[in-house]
């Protein structure tokens, strides 16, 4: 076996050291890699000076095939990442007008005046280097090599990082090393390495487990007939908690799982908040399954909009069993859908009591199937208890439909 492709990868700016911002590229940028059968070795945040990039290049120069730099390419004084990059390779910075009067002409007439202005800074790379178009934002990227090494310098923008990364990494040759993802929805890690222990053993570089709010996803990787050999050993073991082979996420397999039995969905939510529809939506295509999802967190919006009655309310309370049934049957109704799930409890820090603590959630399942409630108990601060509820939801969208 050939040794796989290496790369690193380092994040510039201040804001990200001092927590400003969150640094969201490096982690997409190790996945992408990753498919690729490539491996990403080291993710460096460096502040916003040029001797800490010239140590960071140093490092790295000659050791890995790839190199990726992201931000400090804006026009303000602290964006010092293209001017460093200049002092490196000791070599003037030089306009790329071609590329940069795209960009202009991009842009409607009354905001040219200030891309005029940031041309001399967002439009140059150092002499030698070449230039990647940005086809979102203004600043453009760089890419060089020295000796057998690939550097490639980004925008540090999310958006624009991915848009311009996207189609460097489509031109990367592919690693030899295989990796398979299997998602198991309702086990804990502990549990999971415990039922396939024997596969694990002797070959625990071949294996990571990342845990999540309700699933853990296992990841196999090696030479492709080791691979898909376990890969088939895990199913086997596991059964049918293991999402189908490709899919990724919870909300994916509801999904597909609807879509492709025909069957539409919707949801009422109080402690969440519409978190449930936000997850569901964030996947391309939900239209043809999700019809919607009703964000009723006062009492009167769970009388008036779902129909749970009065009674209800003031006998159980909105925490509640029957609550939670009413406000699912309610939303399959409005929204005329094959199933609905509904979610209602205390995300805390307030509003707990003996009898309903907070981190309470009541769930209720209408359709395709005997309507239930299920009560669960959560720990942990306000978010996580409505991501811990949310992913709930989900998993039992999924095994509603996985057994209808």
């Amino acid at each position: 076996m050939t040794l796989p492709y290496r790369a690193v990868m380092a994040a510039v700016g201040d804001e990200l050291l001092r927590g400003i911002v969150s640094e969201n590229n490096a982690s997409w940028l190790a996945g992408e890699l990753f498919k690729l059968g490539w491996r990403l070795e080291a993710i460096e945040v460096l502040p916003d000076r040029e001797e800490a990039l010239f140590d960071f290049l140093r490092r790295w120069i000659d050791e890995v095939d790839l190199i990726f730099i992201s931000g400090g390419l804006g026009s303000t004084p602290d964006d010092k990442t293209r001017s460093a990059i200049a002092h490196y390779l000791g070599a003037p910075l030089v306009l790329c007008d071609d590329l940069f009067d795209k960009i202009v002409l991009r842009h409607p007439e009354e905001t040219r005046p200030y891309l005029e202005n940031v041309r001399s800074t967002q439009g140059a790379v150092p002499q030698g280097a070449e230039p990647i178009f940005n086809p979102i934002g203004t600043a453009l990227g760089m890419r060089f090599r020295h000796n057998a090494t690939t550097v490639v310098v980004l925008p540090g923008i999310p958006w624009e990082f991915r848009a311009m990364a996207e189609e460097l990494l489509r031109q990367l040759p592919r690693g030899d090393r295989y990796s398979a993802q299997i998602v198991v929805v309702g086990w804990l890690e502990m549990d999971l390495k415990e039922k396939i222990a024997e596969l694990v053993v002797g070959r625990e570089e071949s294996f990571s487990f990342l845990p999540a709010p309700n699933s853990v996803t296992l990841v196999i990787s090696g030479e492709r007939e080791d691979v898909e050999d376990l890969e088939r050993r895990v199913r086997s073991l596991v059964g049918e908690d293991c999402l189908s082979s490709g899919v990724s996420s919870l909300p994916q397999a509801v999904i597909e799982e609807a879509v492709s039995k025909g069957f539409t969905i919707a949801s009422a939510e109080s402690c969440t908040g519409g978190m449930v529809g936000e997850a569901i939506t964030e996947i391309s295509g939900s239209s043809r399954a999700f019809l919607g999802s009703a964000v009723c967190y006062s009492n009167e919006s769970k009388e008036n909009i779902l129909g749970v009655s009065r009674e209800i309310l003031e006998r159980d309370g909105a925490v509640s069993a029957p609550c939670a049934l009413s406000m699912a049957t309610g939303a399959r109704k409005i929204y005329k859908a094959h199933l609905a799930v509904a979610i209602t409890g205390i995300a805390g820090p307030e509003g707990g009591s003996r009898e309903k603590p907070v981190g309470t959630v009541w769930f209720g399942v209408s359709g395709l199937g005997e309507d239930k409630a299920v009560e669960l108990h959560f720990s942990g601060d306000r978010q996580t208890i409505r991501r811990l509820a949310t992913t709930t939801a989900l998993e039992l969208f999924w095994r509603r439909l996985k057994g209808a």
